[in-house]
């Protein structure tokens, strides 16, 4: 069986890598010069390490992606690390994670205490609530991760409702709401408890991220499924796809291919580009499908920006961007060539005007906030700067969002769609791309063994 894959992201990789060791020839088509999709690096001449275009790093809870680590032969280069993480308030970053609290025992010399009850007493000691909504956020974000696994409940009601009922006015307007707005802007209303509660659930005190980035994780998938046979032709996009008496033909810079089974990643809009023949119902559900933007801008300067926090949530009617990400407190600056590097990131409607500035105006907005955070901050610090965007990076999730989504296999036969919008109620993230992947390459291999 012939199977073609449009974008090698880590799904499309993930996929490829299952079926071509289920012995299928598989071929990838993606448009950008190297593998990756949303978690693909660059680097600066002086740096050893690439550096992602959006922030990333994965979680302990994250198995299927530290499972396929493991499987091509990865595992040692990924580690784990506690960075701090931190909300602004009142003029600087509070601590809420991975700040270490220690104890003196007798005998015993310093202890560090569990992750656990590092946030628990951060969270109790965060000055912006008082002390009995603290103990009330805490205990519902408890519920909500260790508690309830029951999300189709939760689904049925927007975050805002439930959490102002359940945790109070006063948690929603210092956290939930921050949250909701600096993810999806003026849709944070619509967005159900789902959500929020995959979000809490999936996540973990501990950070993890690979020797060489996530640059060189997505290398050596891509690697590890072309010693399988699978061919990636880069800075390839497909112009069209057509279907056939037997499958789907691809149209490329490459001339055309038949295969047996087409596979597309990527937004609802590229699947209705490519694939116009689609049923009018379907591509009226592909159309409904909403999602936001990111807008990074990546800042190398030579002295640090905070005192070693690491990511730090910032108010959006206060900042320019939801974001304050300073890598080097969480991967050391040598692995950069001494440059302190600083993400400053935004999830956007894609018709904002972030999309059209240019990056030296983009800049120019940036700037007084970062002087904000460090008073001695000086745009003589700054030696050099990175802008990346894309349209599609947050889906939208309304009430009853698992109605919306389309199964992965299309009305079309041999035809599949495997997007971030599909791996609801979870969050988007590269653990969930590996498990989309591997679903969807599960999936046309079911079928040809049914069919």
């Amino acid at each position: 069986m012939k199977v073609g894959i449009v974008g090698a992201g880590v799904a499309g990789l993930s996929a490829a890598y299952d079926l071509a060791l289920a012995g299928q020839q598989v071929t990838i088509y993606e448009a950008a010069a190297q593998a990756g999709g949303l978690a693909s690096g660059f680097r600066d001449p002086r740096w050893e390490w690439p550096l992602e275009r959006f922030y990333h790093h994965i979680f302990t809870t994250d198995q299927e992606m530290i499972k396929l680590t493991q499987a091509i032969g990865y595992r040692d280069k990924l580690f784990f690390r506690a960075p701090v993480t931190a909300q602004w308030w009142n003029g600087q970053g509070h601590a809420l994670f991975g700040q270490p609290v220690t104890l003196r025992l007798p005998r015993v010399g310093t202890v560090a205490l569990p992750g656990l009850i590092t946030t628990a007493l951060s969270v109790l000691n965060y000055p912006g609530l008082s002390l009995p909504a603290r103990m009330r956020m805490g205990a519902v974000g408890a519920y909500l991760k260790y508690g309830t696994r029951n999300w189709r409940s939760l689904e049925q009601i927007t975050a805002s409702t439930w959490t102002r009922r359940v945790m109070g006015e006063a948690v929603y307007q210092a956290f939930v709401h921050p949250l909701l707005e600096g993810k999806f802007g003026n849709h944070a209303e619509e967005v159900n408890m789902a959500w929020l509660w995959a979000r809490l659930k999936a996540r973990s005190f501990d950070l993890g991220y690979f020797v060489g980035g996530f640059q060189g994780f997505v290398n050596a998938l891509q690697s590890a499924g072309e010693r399988l046979g699978v061919q990636v032709y880069l800075s390839t996009p497909v112009t069209s796809v057509q279907p056939t008496a037997t499958g789907w033909q691809i149209a490329s810079a490459q001339g055309t291919h038949d295969y047996d089974d087409l596979i597309v990643t990527g937004s609802p809009q590229l699947l209705s580009k490519l694939v116009p023949q689609l049923p009018p119902e379907y591509l009226g559900q592909l159309k409904q499908l909403r999602s936001m933007g990111a807008v990074v801008m990546t800042l190398a300067l030579t002295r640090p920006l905070t005192d070693g926090l690491y990511w730090v949530n910032m108010p959006k009617d206060q900042f320019p961007f939801l974001a304050l990400v300073e890598h080097t407190n969480f991967i050391a600056p040598e692995h950069y060539g001494g440059d302190r590097l600083v993400y400053c990131g935004d999830y956007l409607d894609p018709d904002h005007e972030y999309f059209r500035l240019s990056q030296e105006e983009l800049l120019e907005r940036f700037l007084p906030a970062l002087q904000r955070v460090n008073p001695q901050f000086d745009r003589s610090w700054v030696r050099a700067t990175w802008l990346h965007r894309e349209a599609y990076a947050q889906p939208i999730v309304p009430v009853h969002h698992s109605r919306n989504i389309p199964p992965l296999a299309t009305p079309l036969r041999g035809l599949y769609w495997a997007s971030m919008s599909q791996v609801y109620p979870w969050d988007r993230g590269t653990n969930f791309a590996v498990q989309l992947g591997q679903q969807v390459a599960a999936e046309v291999l079911q079928a040809h063994m049914s069919g």
